[in-house]
């Protein structure tokens, strides 16, 4: 029996109403309650994706929706293809995002952070998450995420945290981590480094001010700019460009510089450009990244560079004691503000312009980024970030699509050392003990570190944690227990496939290649596969400011997860954005009532469950014909999954379904409903639950059960193997029929002919063989386009309409069907109204003026409107010439 057999739902005749949400909630329940997302496999094939772990704190957003649709999409079909398909889910610990929660929370009751001791804020934290951490993971089974729930992990698992502390430990053994002291960008507001991807740059409305700088000696003076005048009070230099003439006899003078009346250089350095202001710029090393290059090249050490701020960002004073006493205290931008009034009432502020200025911001707390200069912890990924390149280069990793295979080089072969402590209380605390005499020994446990100092010195362990990526860069091993549990390690590393976002390629997708390159010495995956961004109708990137965010749950309130999910597919193109206009996921939704309707259909014809998973023996050609549609379809579908085209996957089956299946076979065997056609009806209906359930799997699973008794759920069904083979003929003859009744209808359509007019196919060269197909399917002409018999012609008879079917011209004498000379007249106004609106919208869109200032938006809707009467004009244009 099939694991889960004995338990499943009840089946139920089908209601006259698809209604997906209790459909949903009951086959996801099932699922995972009888295992079916893992079923015991131990001998086939492994297939492995992992799911990107998404914040603890998190709740599913549309991007959550697309990204773990197409991994759904793998790993159900990985299955049905009798693969050991393990999808790794888990929830990341989200360093700053869940400690900004928590902290809310104490504040909501007049409480911080500091008020408690670091192990009880700790375990407040813990508090929270099993309170409130598992939101995201409910809201994921809504999808349809068939995870393996029963394995779920969580970066701060023991078993998890003891890998991260080994993968630190072995790092500075191999000499790729140290301390040092360099710039970093510091949040003010969390008072914690952050990294460069962690920083968002908004150009912002700000002033250049341009300052006089005396001369030591009292013989004149150099001007410089900034447009952070308060760091003057820690700056240690002047440097000019060592050929700017206008300098050279200046270098190696000394400036005494206002306010703080420090004694500083003007050294000769080509950071300064002679071209930008007065060619002279002041260097602060250590609140300026440039500058801080700028002053180690000048022979200042890190450890002599003067630091004006503390870790909240107020005035402090420097290591030479020489800032006055009533900026210490001061907040950075009232700092600034009475520092330019010192400089305006000594007289050395020179002028003061309007700017717009680049400037970082954090990308959780807002507010504006430091470079401040501190000790931390850092990883050399340099010699790791080679290895990556060359096994890219190598083909071990496929990046789809290749156009970001350039980015992803480049980041990597220009990539710098890697900041991985954070100054925060949650998240793996750093690995590091230091005696009194701040020597850090690095360790595994407090024990090891207290046998590498070699005596009962008291040691004390580093107050920081590390960033949240390096935890969530061991993800594709430390997940499957390493280090240990080697066997499960051994079966599922490498992975299959990344699906990521290229947002997180840096944060993410590069990091876990070096760190599974560095310690398992092979690819975390074999290809990395990047999809785009899910922007809103009009084009724009959804933000809340803007309002145009989409709510994926009440998408799934509305439509049901099965819409959702294949608009997801649907629109996914290999890394292009995606529109997300509501409209396509109510489309789907109408896609899923026609499956459910051809079901109900197919019942009441007495078609059921199919008995057999090889194509039933067939006679009929309209019954070869759509077992030939089946493999054509599945053929697409193959190639479609091998080459990760996510939108080819979804339009194979959707056009099957919908057109040859539903719109034709139905049609065409109505009313003829013999023990063969039902045998072929019902086989190819499950095949159609079979190849769609990858992309709608609650509305199949239901039907899969509707149709009659099974031995096992659809989601445990085997991939399809048709063993069938498209029959030319029978393809031949129903395509012909097919293409006539189309273009009939078409016909009737466009030229108003009414329903009630019987009309006689007169064939122009289109030989024996033709006339013979169109005889043999005349009973179905008959009833499908009220078609008569037909005749064989040398020329289109007199006030007729043709079509072209079959490589022949097909006319239709209209007689007293239609006015002619009416209809003629109609459609030629019709074409010249279209062709009209046409040519005035490639008017406006040839405009330069429109396509500079008008909304983007404005400019799509333009070009939209415009295809969309050239595509009315051209079919206008048609139908007039189908009258001669």
């Amino acid at each position: 029996m099939q694991q889960g057999w004995a338990n499943r739902p009840c089946m139920t005749d089908l209601p006259k109403t698809f209604e997906p949400g209790p459909i949903e909630a009951r086959w996801y329940a099932h699922w995972e309650a009888t295992g079916q997302f893992r079923p015991e496999r131990k001998d086939a094939e492994p297939f492995t994706i992992v799911m990107p772990p998404p914040n603890v704190t998190g709740s599913l957003h549309i991007g959550h929706a697309l990204d773990n649709t197409l991994q759904d999409v793998l790993v159900r079909r990985a299955r049905m293809q009798g693969k050991d398909a393990l999808w790794v889910v888990g929830t990341d610990h989200a360093g700053i995002a869940t400690q900004m929660v928590v902290e809310r929370q104490l504040g909501e009751r007049q409480q911080k952070r500091t008020d408690f001791s670091r192990d009880d804020f700790v375990a407040k934290v813990w508090e929270w998450k099993a309170e409130s951490g598992g939101q995201i993971t409910r809201q994921l089974r809504r999808l349809g995420a068939s995870c393996d729930w029963a394995n779920e992990r969580f970066t701060m698992d023991e078993g998890f945290s003891a890998a991260v502390t080994r993968v630190f430990v072995e790092l500075h053994k191999r000499g790729r981590i140290y301390r040092d002291k360099r710039l970093v960008n510091w949040d003010p507001k969390f008072q914690t480094a952050i990294s460069d991807l962690e920083v968002e740059t908004r150009e912002q409305a700000g002033k250049f001010w341009t300052l006089r700088y005396p001369l030591a000696d009292g013989s004149g003076h150099i001007e410089v700019a900034t447009t952070r005048p308060e760091t003057m009070l820690a700056d240690m230099a002047v440097a000019v460009h060592p050929e700017d003439a206008r300098y050279a006899a200046l270098v190696g003078k000394q400036i005494r510089l206002p306010i703080t009346g420090r004694l500083i250089p003007i050294v000769a350095d080509e950071h300064a450009d002679p071209e930008l202001g007065s060619g002279a710029v002041k260097v602060t090393p250590g609140h300026d990244f440039n500058d801080f290059e700028v002053g180690k090249r000048a022979g200042i050490r890190p450890a002599d560079m003067l630091n004006m701020l503390d870790a909240s960002a107020h005035i402090c004073q420097t290591a030479d004691g020489l800032i006055p006493e009533e900026m210490l205290g001061l907040e950075r931008f009232e700092a600034r503000r009475r520092v330019v009034e010192r400089l305006e009432a000594d007289g050395v502020l020179v002028k003061v312009e309007d700017r717009t200025i680049a400037t970082p911001l954090g990308d959780r707390s807002g507010v504006v980024i430091e470079p401040w200069l501190t000790d931390q912890w850092y990883v050399d990924v340099k010699p790791l970030a080679e290895r990556v390149v060359a096994a890219t280069r190598a083909g071990e990793i496929k990046v789809v699509p290749d156009s970001w295979s350039k980015t992803w080089f480049n980041w990597l072969e220009g990539i710098q050392p890697w900041c991985v402590s954070r100054q925060l209380w949650w998240g793996h605390r750093i690995p590091a003990w230091y005696d009194e005499a701040g020597e850090p020994f690095v360790a595994m446990t407090l024990e090891e570190a207290q046998a590498q100092a070699g005596d009962d010195r008291p040691l004390r362990q580093d107050e920081d944690v590390l960033d949240t990526w390096f935890s969530s860069a061991l993800w594709p091993f430390a997940t499957l227990g390493w280090p240990g549990n080697e066997a499960e390690v051994a079966r599922h590393y490498p992975n299959d496939v990344l699906i990521s976002g290229f947002d997180i390629l840096f944060f993410w997708d590069a990091r876990m290649a070096m760190q599974g390159l560095e310690f398992m010495d092979e690819v975390p995956w074999s290809t990395l596969y990047l999809h785009g961004l899910v922007r809103d109708s009009a084009g724009q990137k959804m933000s809340k400011s803007k309002g145009n965010t989409v709510d994926p749950l009440g998408l799934i309130d509305k439509y049901g997860a099965d819409a959702l999910r294949f608009t997801m597919a649907a629109m996914e193109s290999q890394g292009r954005d995606i529109k997300l206009d509501e409209k396509r996921v109510e489309g789907y939704r109408n896609f899923a009532t026609k499956l459910w309707n051809a079901a109900r259909f197919l019942q009441m014809n007495g078609v059921g469950a199919s008995t057999s998973i090889e194509a039933p023996n067939a006679t009929l050609p309209v019954n070869r014909w759509i077992i030939g549609e089946v493999v054509e379809t599945l053929t697409k579908l193959n190639r479609a999954f091998a080459e990760y085209r996510f939108d080819g996957m979804a339009d194979a089956i959707y056009h099957f379904t919908w057109g040859s299946f539903c719109d034709w076979y139905v049609e065409l065997v109505k009313g003829a409903w013999d023990k063969e056609t039902k045998a072929v009806a019902a086989w190819a209906f499950d095949q159609i639950l079979v190849m769609l359930h990858p992309f709608m799997p609650f509305i199949t699973e239901e039907l899969w059960h509707a149709m009659g008794e099974r031995p096992y759920d659809l989601i445990l069904a085997r991939w399809p193997e048709p063993k069938a083979s498209v029959d030319a003929t029978a393809k031949a003859e129903i395509d012909g029929l097919v293409e006539v009744v189309a273009g009939v209808r078409t016909l009737r359509a466009e030229l108003n002919v009414p329903w009630t007019a019987s009309l006689v196919p007169h064939v122009i060269g289109g030989g024996p063989e033709l006339i013979e197909r169109l005889t043999r399917g005349a009973a179905t002409l008959a009833r499908m386009a009220k078609v008569e018999a037909p005749v064989e012609a040398d020329a289109a008879p007199a006030g007729s309409a043709q079509i072209v079917a079959g490589g022949a011209t097909i006319a239709f004498p209209l007689g007293d069907a239609i006015d002619l000379d009416a209809e003629k007249a109609r459609l030629t106004k019709a074409v010249e109204a279209a062709a009209k609106e046409r040519d005035s919208l490639a008017a406006r869109l040839g405009n330069p003026a429109f396509a500079e200032r008008a909304k983007p938006e404005a400019v799509a809707k333009a070009r939209a409107d415009h295809d969309a009467r050239a595509a009315e004009a051209e079919r206008l244009q048609a139908a007039l010439a189908r009258l001669g």
